[in-house]
């Protein structure tokens, strides 16, 4: 496994006793738990047009990252709807 700079820094003061791993409580693991299973239950179907072309870049791009096109779609809805893809403003 290759690590970036800032996780063998981690890394190397774990191993020199300088910092030290803290396990979640019961209680956290249960919260943890509980909004895992929330967050990833998908409880809405719907149906959306596309056109030809984007479907088939969906498709491709969903292929290259081992995943459905269907949760590749969904994630993109996700990250948009969590503002974490923003619009481009039109000047």
């Amino acid at each position: 496994m290759k690590l970036d700079k800032e996780e063998k820094k981690i890394l190397e003061a774990y191993e020199r006793g300088e910092i030290k791993a803290e396990y979640p409580s019961e209680e956290e693991l249960e919260e943890v738990k509980i909004t895992a299973k929330n967050t990833f239950r998908k409880n809405r179907r719907i149906t959306i047009r596309l056109y030809d072309h984007d479907y088939k870049g969906i498709q491709k791009k969903a292929m290259e990252k081992g995943i459905p096109y269907q949760t590749l779609i969904s994630g993109i809805v996700h990250r948009y709807v969590e503002g974490e893809i923003a619009e481009k403003k039109i000047s």
